[in-house]
């Protein structure tokens, strides 16, 4: 029964795998003033979904709100918005690095994410590895500290981008009580509450293509609500580790194009690197399978 969120995480990093072809074309346009438009449109879409074609289902999530303990509430709004606002932050570093930096400095971003996945969801949702899951995770660190070898900026923002994205994942498994479409509802709407009036004012100077309009509805759709979605939906059926380590897919791709399609300098040993990432992927979830069928007999 876990091929359903298996098949949700990995299509979710498979659009997000490919993130790059939509964003390289809007290069000339600053990081902020991408994410403004998308969350604006992410906003409008969302709630639109979530208050006309799924209003009972939000009104019943806002009805649990509202009666639970001031506690139990106050735990709950309290992580909805700290997500909302490291998802925001994770969005703005990952497209400022990819049009700044380079596409290969966002996939090790996402190299490190289940890396540091797993280490959290160990510490705090005392998620526990088997011996091939750790050799994976070893395996993994093996190839990131390949990578960075020599790009010391790289490895500084992929550390940051990945760190953000990782609480996120570890947050949102152990935020259990709330629908989570209405969950995802929060968190764009918050992070747009954050944003928005910050964005709109140097955005205001930029004068905006139809093009440009074209591609982030398209990110907005696309790459934001329906990916972040499924991430959520996978957590509901698997251990946030195992998300994690299937973020790999994401950078494995990005790899991909980086080297066939945007033609950017790859070396050897960075081919290696990722090979032994591909390799580390199977190993891990070879492990949590066995580890699953031993526990389920």
């Amino acid at each position: 029964m876990q091929f359903k969120y298996y098949a949700a995480a990995l299509f979710s990093f498979i659009i997000w795998g490919v993130f790059s072809l939509v964003l390289r074309p809007l290069s000339d346009y600053a990081a902020l003033d991408i994410l403004t438009y998308r969350i604006a449109f992410a906003a409008i879409i969302i709630a639109f979904i979530s208050f006309i074609f799924r209003y009972k289902v939000t009104k019943e999530n806002i009805n649990i709100i509202v009666s639970l303990a001031p506690k139990e509430r106050l735990k709950i709004i309290s992580a909805t918005v700290f997500s909302a606002v490291i998802l925001a932050l994770n969005w703005y570093l990952y497209i400022y690095v990819l049009n700044a930096v380079s596409v290969n400095a966002t996939s090790l971003a996402y190299l490190i994410c289940p890396i540091l996945t797993t280490v959290l969801a160990s510490l705090f949702l005392n998620e526990r590895l088997n011996m091939g899951q750790w050799i994976a995770v070893g395996m993994s660190v093996v190839s990131c500290l390949i990578l960075s070898y020599g790009h010391f900026m790289d490895m500084l923002y992929s550390v940051v981008i990945a760190f953000s994205y990782a609480i996120y994942l570890v947050v949102q498994k152990a935020s259990t009580k709330l629908d989570k479409f209405f969950t995802l509802t929060l968190h764009i709407l918050i992070s747009a509450m954050f944003l928005l009036p910050l964005g709109m004012t140097a955005s205001e100077l930029v004068e905006h293509s139809m093009l440009f309009y074209q591609y982030v509805l398209l990110i907005a759709v696309f790459f934001t609500i329906i990916p972040l979605f499924l991430n959520m939906y996978a957590l509901k059926g698997l251990d946030s580790s195992v998300v994690g380590v299937l973020l790999y897919i994401n950078p494995i791709i990005s790899f991909l194009l980086a080297v066939f399609y945007f033609k950017e300098d790859i070396t050897l040993l960075q081919g290696l690197a990722y090979g032994l990432i591909f390799l580390a992927v199977i190993v891990f979830n070879v492990a949590y399978l066995q580890r699953k069928s031993k526990t389920i007999s």
